[in-house]
């Protein structure tokens, strides 16, 4: 393959022996650190851990997929080391971390006007449409959420962690899977309940993740007991009050208008963005659009669609004993599979 192989002691070395000073993150995988190149190039270490619900099957799948792909709205890998059960990817450096760090946060949240918000949202769109359609291979990424956006030093973001990736025949538009992986909240009920996945699955992770750039607030434990982001979101949208979403760090609304310390803008643009996010997290498959027709939705000035009602994903635990009954039985009759929920949740 077309990337570099480190030996452990340069990486170790670069680490300062894997540091807790070093250190930039964790998850169910391992650590992130910080790394510096002899020839001063920062890296970011990924060190999986030796019980990491990412085995070494995820990581042969992330290494395989990601060298061959080259897109501005996706993390570069340099390489990777091997040693004994050492596993590492060697990646690009990102000193803003992850999107979660800052729309989730109360003071960070404050740094991102409309201007940096919608242009991560365009740059999200980019890497998803380069995945789905422009690169040699159509990846279906499948764990697409706010920790798994990397952020630059101009706010550029970028998709990271491949390690769920599926790749796509050409004529391939739809996979199953026994084994059903990534994180509530961001994955669509035919993924989640059934294990059918497509590039579809992916879009409804990027309405999701709109939402959330949006009203700064997490679907998955939201705080409405009574709904979660989605439902929220449509019930807003039904009244007539999708403006009740928009994050009151991003600017108080003037009818039209929104003011914040660095200008304005237009609050027709988020609802817009709003309208396209429903379009994304719609119940059916087959209703929502492709990352090529959301590109121009996000950009145009024409009509959008009416959506539909959103497909809530709300987890089994809390769902009445009659509609968990129902699903399993829906899924016995469709389906020899036994699908699993596997969560992992990055950074």
């Amino acid at each position: 393959m077309e990337m570099q192989i480190f030996d452990f002691a340069t990486i170790a070395n670069a680490t300062n022996n894997f540091s807790s000073n070093n250190k930039l993150g964790q998850g169910g995988f391992g650590h992130v650190y910080k790394g510096m190149l002899k020839e001063g190039k920062e890296i970011a270490v990924k060190r999986l851990s030796k019980d990491s619900g990412q085995g070494f099957d995820e990581f042969k799948n992330e290494v395989t997929l990601i060298v061959k792909l080259q897109h501005r709205n996706l993390v570069k890998l340099f390489g990777c080391c091997l040693k004994g059960d050492e596993r590492m990817l060697i990646y690009e450096y990102l000193p803003n971390k992850s999107l979660d760090n800052f729309i989730f946060d109360k003071t960070r949240n404050k740094l991102l006007n409309w201007e940096r918000r919608f242009h991560i949202i365009d740059g999200i769109a980019r890497g998803l449409l380069y995945l789905h359609h422009d690169s040699r291979l159509r990846i279906i990424h499948r764990d697409l959420k706010a920790s798994n956006i990397l952020l630059d030093n101009d706010m550029n973001p970028k998709i990271s962690d491949f390690g769920l990736a599926r790749m796509f025949g050409g004529d391939q538009i739809e996979d199953k899977t026994r084994r059903v992986v990534g994180t509530y909240g961001y994955m669509s009920p035919e993924y989640a309940f059934y294990g059918r996945f497509s590039m579809k699955s992916d879009v409804f992770s990027f309405g999701v993740l709109i939402l959330e750039i949006i009203t700064g607030k997490r679907n998955r434990g939201y705080s409405d007991i009574n709904h979660n982001l989605l439902e929220h979101a449509w019930r807003l949208w039904t009244e007539g009050r999708p403006v009740e979403l928009i994050n009151k760090t991003i600017g108080d609304t003037d009818g039209g208008n929104a003011t914040t310390s660095d200008g304005t803008y237009i609050t027709s643009e988020i609802l817009r963005c709003i309208h396209v996010a429903l379009l994304c997290v719609q119940q059916r498959p087959e209703d929502r659009p492709k990352m090529s027709s959301v590109l121009l939705m996000l950009g145009g000035e024409s009509t959008l669609p009416q959506p539909n009602q959103p497909g809530y994903f709300i987890e089994k635990d809390q769902l009445p004993s009659a509609t968990v009954a129902d699903c399993r039985s829906r899924k016995q009759s469709t389906s020899s599979n036994e699908v699993t929920i596997t969560m992992l949740d990055a950074r």
